[in-house]
């Protein structure tokens, strides 16, 4: 840890590199942990003032708190300016496969391929592998229910991707008409998913889980819940089951 004594000025510099250099959003912990521990009233007034300047001068990025940190990103009123680079370099985007089948994740989590499949009528493999691959969501072990299916939820750099602070910032369930869980009502505020969801994690049923075995995919572990899904009355395809469209 550098010992040289540091400005006012100084340290507001100095985290606007540390925010600046990091990969994910920068955590205050990690913050706190590299300067000295009777630094720390310092350091504290200097990133309120420092994402104060950011927040006051028009420049196009901007200091915001997101996934429990902070990080760099740009200002929401040049959406459609960056949005115009990116088709240009014809960057590929998630399908409305994609995104309902994470929309449901999301507000439902932990949940299983055949309760996404109930709700949407055709089996996601396809588009779970394609989440899962851009680290959107993740596996968290296996339902102790028939079939033992696995369970998924989001991620980290879900929050990240959509400029999220924790699920408490996701929208209203009535922007999502028929996919809120048992036991939360439609319309219910983000902050009362959040909560239910925690009693959920602590004591429902859906965290009765198992972990995956070592090398179990979740590709080939949903195709496994054949027993599951045939209670759903899936309709099925040539080869058996209604696979989703392509992300």
């Amino acid at each position: 840890m550098p010992e040289a004594k540091l400005t006012f000025e100084e340290f507001k510099a100095v985290l606007e590199a540390l925010i600046y250099v990091s990969e994910e959003p920068l955590k205050e912990a990690e913050i706190f942990g590299t300067f000295p521990a009777e630094e720390e009233a310092t350091v504290r007034r200097s990133l309120e003032e420092l994402i104060l300047e950011y927040s006051t001068v028009p420049r196009g990025i901007r200091i915001v708190r997101v996934a429990g940190g902070y990080r760099m990103q740009t200002r929401p009123e040049h959406d459609s300016w960056i949005r115009a680079l990116y088709r240009q370099r014809n960057r590929i985007r998630l399908s409305r496969a994609a995104l309902e089948t994470l929309a449901i994740i999301a507000y439902r989590q932990p949940v299983t391929g055949p309760e996404i499949q109930s709700l949407r009528g055709t089996h996601p493999i396809g588009v779970l592998q394609t989440l899962l691959e851009r680290r959107l969501i993740r596996t968290l072990g296996r339902k102790k229910v028939v079939g033992k299916p696995i369970l998924y939820g989001t991620t980290d750099e879900f929050l990240v991707h959509f400029g999220l602070n924790s699920l408490a910032d996701l929208p209203s369930l009535e922007d999502f008409p028929g996919i809120a869980p048992e036991g939360i009502p439609e319309g219910s505020t983000a902050e009362a998913v959040e909560e239910i969801q925690e009693g959920m994690l602590s004591s429902g049923p859906e965290i009765r889980s198992e972990t995956l075995a070592a090398g179990d995919s979740p590709e080939e572990a949903d195709l496994g819940e054949e027993r599951v899904l045939d209670s759903l009355q899936a309709t099925p395809q040539a080869d058996g089951w209604p696979h989703d469209e392509e992300e």
